[in-house]
């Protein structure tokens, strides 16, 4: 549950903040006839990200089991790429959120009030189908889709009333130290993703190791206990992994993390939220 709990944190923080900046430059420009435009555009996005979810939780129920095995392997490998692509473009772009959406929203004005619908929905639609995939993939080998819901639900809201207190300037949040901080805990939770959809590949026999374990610490973590369960529900943990899951674990662990630590915390860096210049903290919400 705390994994989705985050996810929903994370990513309903990016969209409020996102959302956030539009309203307010909309109504700075004096050009609130838009909003409502604005608001149709971002109630779209949402209610497509709805059917994301509802489609990846209910439609494979309806496949064989190979199928359902080889669509949760694919959905889960895309998952990872998504989270892996989306905490390095927010680190990339975090300056220059603002700016560019300001650009957009001029452009949109200029031409239509059916681009001022697309901003709002390509804007929070991306962020939402991402969560919705996400979440799908977190919450898949522990079975407990309901309560993981609840707590990406919980978490939406709690990053919705941040937002609405930071763009009203009644709290400052380092939004630096934030996204880079739940960008870490994302990539570990993407590793065991990427393990749980190798596992189901392998089950669904299109990958080659089912059966055959690297190793075995079901002694020292029961699957049944409580602490083998809050492994498996946060990071996918797995006693038995087999050799193929073992070396994607490591390997990308090693490879993706190593590549977001020293991106964040380069302070020569432009163009990420690493130390130099002003904290995104000031600049998003403007």
């Amino acid at each position: 549950m705390f994994a989705s709990l985050l996810i929903g944190l994370r990513e309903g923080l990016e969209a409020a903040l996102v959302v956030g900046i539009l309203v307010a430059y909309v109504d700075r420009i004096g050009r609130r006839d838009v909003l409502p435009r604005l608001w149709l555009g971002v109630a779209a996005a949402i209610l497509l990200s709805l059917g994301v979810g509802a489609a990846l939780t209910w439609g494979p129920y309806g496949l064989s089991f190979q199928a359902q095995e080889i669509l949760g392997g694919v959905f889960s490998l895309v998952a990872v790429t998504l989270v892996t692509w989306m905490i390095f473009w927010m680190a990339a772009n975090a300056r220059t959120l603002g700016t560019d959406l300001r650009g957009r929203v001029d452009a949109a004005i200029g031409a239509s009030g059916g681009a001022v619908v697309l901003i709002g929905f390509v804007s929070v639609g991306r962020e939402g189908i991402e969560t919705a995939l996400l979440l799908w993939a977190a919450t898949a080998s522990s079975q407990n889709a309901i309560s993981g819901s609840i707590a990406a639900v919980l978490g939406i809201l709690i990053a919705v009333a941040i937002a609405w207190l930071i763009n009203r300037g009644l709290v400052r949040v380092d939004l630096s130290r934030f996204f880079r901080w739940t960008g870490v805990f994302l990539v570990v939770v993407a590793a065991g993703i990427l393990v749980y959809g190798i596992g189901d590949l392998q089950e669904a026999a299109v990958l080659p190791g089912w059966g055959v374990a690297a190793f075995d610490v079901s002694s020292i973590v029961p699957p049944t206990s409580w602490y083998g369960t809050l492994l498996a529900g946060i990071l996918n943990f797995t006693p038995q992994p087999t050799w193929a899951q073992v070396i994607a674990w490591v390997v990308y662990l090693a490879v993706v993390l190593s590549l977001f630590l020293v991106r964040t915390r380069r302070p020569s860096d432009r163009t990420g939220f690493g130390r130099a210049g002003p904290s995104p903290s000031t600049s998003l919400p403007a």
